[in-house]
């Protein structure tokens, strides 16, 4: 009998309800360093980008900023994020009431943000114990979102070929990314109306739609192995 498949799953916007606390911390401290940035920027353009990808193409729009005031700006922000998650930080809608149904499948969770981020927002929502110590880091991989290289480290590092995985991603980066590493990619689209699901992905709009999918790509896996 075959595996059950390997369920990858981004954090920001995925799991957790990260992304709005995020965007507020990024407007207070870009804006103060010269780089005008409003929390709605962050959901209408750069949601899931690495954040140096985000400075870099502020700067470019709005000049350039000293190094070392970017390396305090970046420290200062991610502690004062880090205190928010801790205390205000929610479950996506749906997420915790999926992954209690899907306990029974390996899982990890593949992040563009730091190792200590994806912590501090499994440990706010009660959700830590569900994945151990499958947390995979962009950070520590030096690997980031769209390249496909991040969501392949860490179906290696899980014991799965890529194609016995399945990743579940909000943003299009991270989309992109599992598709490009051969996986199969369900996006969470929660902003339907406004963002479309590239070709190869499967849409669903609600994590509370996440097991049935699973189940029915469990279902076409094990008939396609009886077949062979």
């Amino acid at each position: 009998m075959a595996r059950p498949l390997c369920l990858l799953f981004d954090c920001d916007g995925t799991l957790v309800d990260s992304e709005p606390l995020l965007a507020s911390e990024m407007e207070t401290s870009l804006t103060a360093v010269g780089l005008p940035f409003r929390a709605s920027d962050y959901i209408g353009e750069f949601r899931g980008a690495r954040f140096r990808h985000i400075v870099a193409e502020l700067e470019r729009r709005h000049g350039a900023v000293d190094a070392d005031r970017l390396e305090v700006l970046e420290r200062d922000m991610r502690a004062n994020l880090n205190r928010r998650l801790a205390t205000d930080l929610t479950p996506i809608s749906g997420a915790t009431e999926a992954l209690a149904t899907l306990s029974g499948h390996p899982m990890g969770v593949v992040s563009n943000g730091p190792v200590s981020k994806i912590r501090t927002s499994l440990i706010a929502t009660d959700l830590e114990a569900l994945f151990g110590d499958y947390l995979f880091s962009a950070y520590e991989a030096q690997c980031w979102k769209p390249d496909p290289c991040l969501y392949r480290h860490a179906a290696a590092l899980m014991g799965y070929a890529p194609e016995d995985c399945v990743a579940i991603d909000d943003a299009l980066v991270g989309v992109q990314a599992a598709l490009n590493a051969g996986m199969t990619v369900i996006h969470l689209n929660r902003f339907p109306d406004a963002e479309e699901t590239p070709e190869g992905a499967i849409m669903i709009t609600s994590m509370f739609q996440l097991p049935t999918v699973i189940s029915n790509l469990e279902k076409s896996r094990t008939a396609a192995v009886s077949r062979a």
